[in-house]
């Protein structure tokens, strides 16, 4: 498959971490001082209404879900924008696998069960640290905000994604802020990642047909 466009510095990529950091810290009013091993981590007002409501995050991540997987399998790798979704989908799929390992390897309670933010390693079912749904959206947009961003200041919206997603998550106590601000970064790294590969993995080990696209199969 021809390089079909050029890969862009990570400035962009750190713009991204910088407003999600900023906008979570924002967070800082809460009902317990700041604690945790990261100093940041507390309780904040319990907050499951309007667009903060849990399905509303669910129907936002499965959205990003369709959208990446749809778009990558519709255009193809031979399409720009195809490649893009492809990378997106590449940056996805490593997120939500690692933030897996961690969330099994640290075992950390979620807000939702204790107001104690620094409660690591307490076995089976405590998956707080880090969070895998703001991992996994931040890493599908950044692609997208990497390749276009620079050309089209527009795209940086997407960057609202994962910054809704991060507060309504800590607004609903289902992560600490540390949770959702490492989740960031994890997305935002593998975004940058995937967008500076010369090819996307998961394209390269699939079958040709997959780097034309299915609009041009029919």
């Amino acid at each position: 498959m021809p390089y079909v466009q050029a890969r862009h510095a990570r400035g962009p990529a750190m713009k991204i971490q910088s407003i999600l950091l900023a906008s979570v810290l924002g967070l800082a009013p809460g009902l317990a001082p700041a604690g945790g091993p990261f100093g940041i981590d507390h309780r904040v007002a319990y907050d499951n209404s309007g667009i903060w409501k849990r399905s509303v995050q669910q129907d936002l991540e499965a959205a990003t879900a369709i959208t990446v997987i749809g778009s990558a399998l519709w255009f193809g790798g031979e399409d720009t924008y195809g490649d893009t979704s492809w990378r997106a989908l590449d940056a996805s799929v490593f997120a939500a696998g690692t933030t897996q390992v961690m969330k099994w390897s640290f075992s950390r309670e979620r807000p939702s069960k204790t107001a104690d933010p620094g409660k690591f390693f307490q076995g089976g079912g405590n998956q707080s640290f880090p969070s895998g749904e703001v991992a996994f959206i931040s890493a599908a947009v950044t692609p997208y905000i990497l390749a276009y961003g620079d050309e089209h200041p527009a795209v940086y919206a997407l960057a609202l994604l994962p910054l809704y997603d991060a507060i309504a998550r800590v607004k609903v106590r289902g992560h600490w802020q540390s949770d959702v601000l490492v989740g960031a970064a994890i997305g935002v790294g593998f975004g940058w990642y995937a967008e500076r590969r010369e090819h996307p993995l998961i394209l390269s080990v699939l079958p040709g047909g997959f780097y034309v696209g299915i609009r041009k199969s029919f």
